[in-house]
């Protein structure tokens, strides 16, 4: 299985991109699809937003930048917490000699038990991916697209804006126009 040093930050719940955040190993299924990390598995190709497979969180995840700004710099005051294993890798990434413990916190990463999602990720794939299933709004019935937006606009209440709440609504916006059209009819 791959492993990538990335940045981890959880979105749901936090305004102004100061939520928990990691760097750490994680980990790629097969398919490239889902992450692991943590104890944690993460439906996103592990680059940008992901969603927490049992919890339904929106996540961020990238690599980890060169010039330690992994944290946008308006929302510098939450400390990133690193992977006591990835400490000596990551230094050498951003080219320093020690752990600024002003912005860093050493911990325990735990390990994922990937079996454990198996069976949830199984399960809901169909839900998880609302963004590939709602791509072709156009062919739907009438009933599929009144569905399709109630979908869009309970997974829109779980997003918060700076993580595809706009590509949410868009989608919504879309349905509803498409619906707009067999009412006309």
């Amino acid at each position: 299985m791959k492993t990538h040093l990335k940045y981890i930050e959880l979105k749901s719940g936090y305004d102004a991109d100061n939520g928990p955040a990691w760097i750490g190993k994680v980990e790629f299924s097969k398919s490239g699809k889902t992450v692991y990390f943590n104890g944690h598995a993460f439906h996103g190709n592990g680059h940008g937003i992901c969603m927490d497979i049992e919890t339904r969180e929106i996540y961020w995840i990238s690599g980890v930048k060169k010039n330690k700004q992994d944290r946008y710099p308006w929302a510098r005051n939450g400390k990133i917490m690193i992977d006591r294993k990835v400490i000596d890798e990551y230094l050498s990434i951003i080219g320093s000699q020690r752990l600024d413990l002003r912005k860093y916190i050493p911990v325990d990463i735990e390990a994922t038990n990937k079996q454990k999602f198996e069976k949830i990720e199984n399960k809901t794939i169909e839900s998880i991916d609302t963004l590939d299933t709602y791509s072709d709004l156009e062919e739907l019935s009438k009933e599929e697209l009144i569905k399709a937006i109630e979908d869009l606009r309970r997974r829109e209440s779980y997003t918060n804006s700076s993580n595809g709440k706009k590509y949410l609504t868009m989608k919504q916006i879309e349905a509803e126009r498409y619906l707009e059209k067999f009412d006309s009819v």
